[in-house]
């Protein structure tokens, strides 16, 4: 125990060391950190999930399997989709875009979901959805397992501008995941110039189908995307394609946004 004790007063006195050098070590450097300084302040802590997936320690959980009070319907009142007896969150025929309650800009976010497992329809009509990040530049989700569609409309794809590098879907009614890195746009002002895109990475189910790639603009059905400007945060959206999509497993992470130079 003794020995405990001075191993942690030592841990302590080192770190105190480290606080008190710290701004002296970077100004010695010209304001950047040589190579290996252990003075250079320590990066925070993150418990990850217990089991892959699970959210992480400081992760915001949209929908938990249970909870839906982190949503609401696109005019802000009490949403309309269920929650089934899996636990899912599901789109039921004409029950609308559901929004979180929060706003974000450059995120994180772990999501699964699923189409339905009777197969019906073909090609846009079959178990389609689509994850819109600010509420404005779509992931598309779409059953693309055997399902022939125009490539930037299938699942895994920034719907109307950019198709997937693979095709990773698994079939119909089995869960799918996105893992996804999103940073926002920066504009120039309050104005539609762009001084640096929204770009986008996803890795869906484990594969990567998007590579910081640079979102066009907003997203649009048979039209050309361009930027419009918007809020530096706004809600995540989910849509209702009159499919019953089911969602689980919904958490963000906010990332700081990559720095915009002129």
């Amino acid at each position: 125990m003794k020995a405990l004790m001075i191993l942690a007063a030592a841990g302590i006195l080192w770190t105190v060391s480290i606080s008190q050098e710290a701004k002296k070590g970077q100004m010695k450097h010209g304001g950047v950190w040589a190579v290996h300084d252990v003075n250079e302040p320590q990066p925070p802590l993150v418990t990850p999930g217990a089991k892959p997936c699970q959210a992480p320690s400081d992760a915001i959980v949209i929908f938990d399997g249970k909870d839906t009070s982190q949503l609401s319907a696109e005019d802000g009142g009490s949403i309309k989709w269920i929650v089934n007896d899996e636990g899912a969150l599901q789109c039921t025929r004409k029950a609308g875009v559901v929004r979180t309650k929060q706003e974000f800009g450059s995120i994180q976010l772990h999501i699964e979901w699923a189409t339905p497992k009777k197969i019906e329809g073909a090609g846009q009509g079959r178990g389609n959805s689509g994850i819109f990040f600010q509420g404005i530049y779509e992931l598309q989700v779409l059953c693309s397992h055997e399902n022939l569609t125009y490539p930037d409309g299938m699942a895994g794809a920034i719907y109307g501008q950019k198709k997937p590098l693979v095709n990773a879907s698994r079939p119909a009614g089995e869960w799918q995941t996105y893992d996804v890195i999103y940073h926002r746009p920066i504009f120039k002002g309050e104005t539609n110039e762009v001084i640096r895109p929204a770009t986008i990475t996803v890795f869906y189910n484990g594969v990567l189908v998007q590579d910081n790639w640079p979102i066009k603009g907003t997203t649009h059905h048979k039209k050309t995307a361009e930027y419009r400007y918007h809020a530096d945060k706004l809600p995540l959206k989910f849509q209702d394609h009159n499919n019953a999509v089911r969602y689980r497993n919904i958490w963000v992470r906010e990332i700081d946004d990559i720095p915009a130079t002129e």
